[in-house]
């Protein structure tokens, strides 16, 4: 059966208490003196109803959910205590709602002698459905959870999916052989060292990212020679800074995590530009925060060298979303002469 999703806690424990007092009218002589059942069940219906409400809609999700235990039971208490009172007392103007039709001379003296005993009664009764309506509660809060914990592993999976099919930047790797191939046939001494570079780019991509975390250090070098292999590509030079701190060996990042917004930078920037473009990618740690900014010039006509490969910025934020939920901020800076990252994280 489907339930109305707002009220579904109150509309399952309602049913169950129908059922329960049919049972009643069943297996007693409450048949015998309808019109006191009927009140009684009236009665029951609105105690129940407020008691259930108030809990499944404040007291659970405000006291329970938040861990205040203390105050949730102590509130717990003072509702059942003060719905009891409500609808009993005769002080209110709709006593009468709830008053029970006499009943025989003795049954009414046994009546007397036993009010107590019945408030204390309804008090319980309130309480089982309290208690009731907490362990829907917790069910239902088990099962949302249940479902997003699901639901965060499969978003996970399929961006980290993404992500690894669009590492290898095959224009990136064209034009740094294109270059290690004109350093070579110029017999140019630097060939061998950029040959190891990009073998140590293609080792790192392939596979160290497909661990979850890599030393600090480790990223850094895979950006040194990605940078390096980019400035192959102009013999006069290009105005890129790096500042990287290597002083925390030991501490550990998720893989290709920065290298996104250094390719952006070498993709959407003109660096060719020596008066006008550059590159300033920068890299500190304190403590146990990195702080990664990356800042490019931008050419005053837009344009984009590969439309093909990168992480890109959306699936970046998605990643660090899923890796360092509430231990990130990235702050992105875009005006017409530049385009700025700042992404502090924080791995305590």
């Amino acid at each position: 059966m489907i339930w109305p999703q707002k009220n579904r806690v109150l509309w399952e424990f309602l049913l169950l208490w129908g059922i329960w007092m049919l049972l009643i009218l069943a297996l007693t002589d409450m048949h015998q003196h309808l019109d006191r059942y009927a009140t009684r069940a009236f009665t029951s219906f609105v105690s129940f109803f407020i008691v259930i409400q108030i809990n499944a809609r404040f007291l659970f999700p405000y006291y329970f959910l938040r861990k205040r235990q203390a105050v949730y039971y102590l509130t717990s208490i003072l509702l059942i205590g003060l719905t009891v009172l409500v609808l009993n007392l005769d002080i209110f103007p709709w006593s009468a709602w709830f008053k029970i039709p006499p009943m025989p001379i003795a049954e009414e003296i046994t009546r007397q002698n036993s009010t107590g005993i019945r408030w204390f009664r309804e008090f319980i009764h309130l309480l089982i459905a309290l208690l009731g309506s907490t362990l829907f509660g917790i069910t239902r809060f088990a099962n949302k959870k249940e479902k997003e914990a699901f639901s965060l592993k499969n978003e996970k999976l399929e961006t980290e999916l993404k992500f690894l099919k669009s590492q290898v930047n095959p224009h990136f790797l064209f034009n740094a052989l294109n270059n290690i191939y004109s350093l070579a046939v110029m017999q140019a001494p630097q060939t061998p060292e950029s040959v190891m570079q990009l073998s140590e780019i293609l080792r790192y991509m392939v596979y160290d990212s497909n661990e979850a975390s890599v030393k600090l250090n480790d990223e850094i070098k895979y950006i040194e020679n990605y940078v390096d292999l980019q400035l192959l590509k102009n013999s006069k030079g290009m105005n890129v800074e790096l500042k990287l701190d290597k002083s925390a060996p030991g501490l550990k990042v998720a893989p290709l995590l920065f290298v996104p917004f250094v390719e952006n930078a070498f993709k959407h920037g003109k660096i060719e530009n020596i008066k006008e473009g550059y590159i300033n990618i920068k890299l500190e740690v304190i403590e146990k925060e990195i702080i990664f900014s990356c800042v490019n010039s931008k050419p005053k006509v837009a344009f984009t060298k590969d439309q093909v490969g990168g992480v890109g910025l959306v699936n970046t934020k998605k990643r660090l979303a899923l890796l360092y939920p509430d231990l990130h901020k990235l702050d992105i800076t875009d005006t017409e002469e530049l385009f700025e990252v700042i992404l502090k994280i924080n791995l305590s």
